[in-house]
């Protein structure tokens, strides 16, 4: 049975369930370091042979890695939000695979932290403290607009009937609940989260990206899928006073890449110290003691470092929208979402640079495929394309020259 299964059959009411111990977000990052080490080690071998990491994820699931952010009153480990990011780019460095599919998890942990009005929100907090993890996307595959919904919901009862597919299913196979959306009759949308073993739900292990080949990212198929009416809440609520609800999301992103790049000066110290020689014209006895290796490592910690401090001083514009209200908040939620999308563009070009920079600290036994270093830039360069970042560096110049807003749609 897994944690969730035993949290959802936890015992009668006065009695501990299995997670009755109140966390803390040091004893969250020492409940997971063991999982961390253990998913760096594999994860050039289970990308290799296409092993997904069930059993490390639902150890970090059952040690409540979701739960750093939320109140430790509801439940959670507490934490601000550059806490719960340098969890993040922490997991990234040692798989970034499963911090990619573990981002849903994330991002639903974020909205119950932050909003109180979240549809269905003690329904979804209760699910995370019994370290259930999610998935969901909106996105399809059917040749219509970007955007656009073509998977339908029509009335069955008082509940909905949904057939449709969906794309980018990120961390669909590690999940206990799925949300997506589909189109009613009369151009409608609804939302829903759904049990993934739900009859109908398929899950698709077919994700052929060049990176992030382990993030079951794949179809998730509706035929016929029953979805209860107090399942459903409906797209058109009233804009919240600060609308760039998409700026965490796009942090997260930046989160990983800064993991990345983190991971890439790892292999480069382990492959210099470990594996490598001089060239045969280097004066060094050691290509530890080689100058243009050294130089190549400075620039990759370089990076590494650049990543990581501008996704964290991001994470921290962000804490400081807390309490903040009306205008304030709106004026405050556009400067932040400026500052995040800046720092995905920095903490993408740093992981790629550190990720191609690694194979100058070798010669041609640094390309060997069984050591899958290579893995580095194709899932920095994979993640990347989520969100262009050229759309990311035009904004921020017309925020910084004219005042402009950026857009509220997600990827800001």
């Amino acid at each position: 049975m897994t944690a969730a299964a035993e949290a959802r059959a936890a015992p009668g009411d006065g009695e501990p369930g299995p997670f009755a111990t109140a966390l803390t977000v040091a004893g969250v990052r020492a409940a997971i370091a063991p999982v961390l080490e253990r998913l760096a080690i594999s994860a050039k071998d289970r990308e290799r042979e296409r092993d997904y990491a069930f059993d490390e994820v639902r150890a970090l699931a059952r040690a409540g890695i979701a739960l750093v952010g939320i109140d430790a009153g509801e439940g959670g480990a507490g934490g601000s939000i550059r806490e719960v990011t340098e969890v993040v780019i922490e997991l990234a460095r040692a798989d970034s695979n499963v911090a990619q599919a573990l981002r849903s998890t994330f991002l639903l942990a974020h909205q119950v932290a932050a909003r109180s009005d979240l549809p269905h929100r003690e329904r979804m907090l209760a699910r995370l403290v019994a370290r259930d993890l999610f998935a969901g996307t909106a996105n399809e595959r059917t040749g219509a607009a970007s955007g656009q919904t073509t998977a339908t919901a029509r009335r069955g009862g008082p509940d909905w009937i949904v057939d449709g597919e969906k794309y980018y299913s990120t961390g669909g196979l590690y999940a206990d609940w799925f949300s997506t959306q589909a189109v009613t009759a009369d151009g409608q949308i609804v939302r829903f989260t759904v049990p993934v073993d739900r009859e109908g739900v398929q899950r698709l292990d077919d994700f052929d990206a060049v990176g992030q080949r382990l993030t079951a990212s794949g179809t998730t198929r509706f035929t016929g899928v029953r979805v209860l009416a107090e399942e459903v809440t409906t797209v058109g609520e009233p804009e919240p006073d600060n609308p760039w609800t998409g700026s965490f999301a796009q942090l997260y992103l930046a989160a990983v890449q800064a993991g990345i790049a983190a991971r890439a000066l790892d292999d480069a110290v382990a492959f210099v110290r470990e594996r490598a020689r001089p060239i045969k014209h280097s004066s060094a006895a050691s290509s530890a003691e080689d100058p243009y290796v050294r130089q190549t490592v400075g620039t990759i910690a370089a990076r590494a470092q650049a990543a990581r401090a501008v996704v964290v001083l991001a994470a921290e514009q962000l804490d400081e929208l807390r309490g903040r209200t009306g205008a304030d908040l709106r004026q405050a939620g556009a400067a932040a979402a400026v500052q995040v999308a800046s720092a995905g563009v920095i903490a993408i070009e740093s992981a790629l640079a550190a990720a191609e920079l690694l194979f100058d600290v070798g010669g041609g036994s640094i390309t060997d495929r069984g050591l899958g270093l290579d893995r580095h830039w194709r899932n920095a360069r994979t993640a990347a394309n989520h969100n262009p970042r050229q759309w990311k560096q035009a904004v921020a110049g017309a925020y910084h020259l004219t005042g402009e807003e950026p857009p509220t749609s997600g990827l800001f």
